[in-house]
């Protein structure tokens, strides 16, 4: 278990690291190609060091390597700053926007697909904006106005991916205490319900209710989120949410105790199909 910019420098490492083996370098070898000491090759594919996107432009131009969403998610994760199409964005919340609240953000602009369980909020992504500025006004204290604004606007903008070419692709399950909690009044809430149908029409999106009938379920310890990446498996993460940070697991182990768990609760909760009734006769009748 690691915090974000950890769990990425080990991530890079590990891909470079690959990269190198499959274009036949030593360590050494690359080093010299790039015109560095050996040891600084080593520290970066351990992650004992941070890189510079430059760096990482260097080792993989020496590796040939010409994949370009690879290379894009690379650099991030070398933290560039470079803005390519809905990528970046959020470096002009710098102030606003915690460290591990960016590398969130980046991995989810990167990833092709998100699988999560939420069991007391709805998905930032399916947020209505008035919804998101109550859940946001209630989870951080002592907001004023200018920097609620500004967290309301990062939400907003972060469903870009949902309308992107090609758009992530997102599996929800929802405890049904989700669709419960009245957030900022029945008028709201009602709202904010209308926009979950509308989401779970879409074909990118896959919305399931995990119903009170379900009983205790493996999601009671709470929500967590998957990120996958279309360019390599070995970039996977999941991310834990607490309320001062974030905690980013990348083992294999955790990785496939997290995707065994939401399957689970895929198959406990009700289909796609019944979930839109059941999310709107709920709406129907708040």
């Amino acid at each position: 278990m690691q915090h974000g910019p950890a769990v990425r420098r080990r991530k890079l490492g590990a891909e470079l690291r690959a990269l190198r083996t499959g274009a036949g370098f030593t360590s050494g070898e690359a080093a010299r190609l790039v015109g560095w000491h050996q040891s600084k090759v080593s520290r970066i594919e351990t992650g004992a060091s941070g890189v510079k996107p430059a760096d990482v432009r260097l080792l993989l131009d020496a590796y040939a390597v010409r994949d370009s969403q690879l290379r894009e998610l690379l650099l991030v994760l070398a933290g560039s700053d470079e803005s390519t199409g809905r990528h970046h964005w959020w470096h002009a919340y710098r102030g606003v926007l915690p460290p591990t609240y960016r590398d969130f953000i980046s991995l989810e602009s990167q990833a092709s697909a998100m699988r999560t369980l939420e069991t007391s909020v709805v998905p930032g992504l399916l947020q209505t904006p008035e919804y998101a500025r109550a859940v946001t006004r209630a989870a951080v204290d002592g907001l004023d106005d200018e920097r609620l604004d500004a967290l309301v606007e990062v939400r907003l903008a972060r469903q870009d991916v949902l309308r992107s070419q090609p758009p992530l692709e997102l599996s929800a399950v929802l405890d049904e205490a989700v669709l419960r909690r009245e957030v900022g009044g029945p008028e709201m809430m009602t709202r904010q319900l209308e926009r979950l149908v509308e989401a779970a029409r879409l074909p990118q999106v896959r919305l399931q209710v995990l119903p009170f009938a379900a009983g205790a379920h493996i999601g009671v310890t709470g929500p967590f989120v998957i990120f996958s990446f279309s360019s390599t498996s070995d970039l996977d993460v999941v991310v834990l949410d607490h309320l001062t940070s974030s905690l980013y697991l990348e083992r294999k182990e955790d990785l496939q105790a997290y995707t065994e768990a939401f399957n689970a609760l895929q198959f406990h909760a009700l289909s796609p199909e019944d979930s839109l009734d059941y999310i709107a006769a709920i709406g129907g009748g708040a």
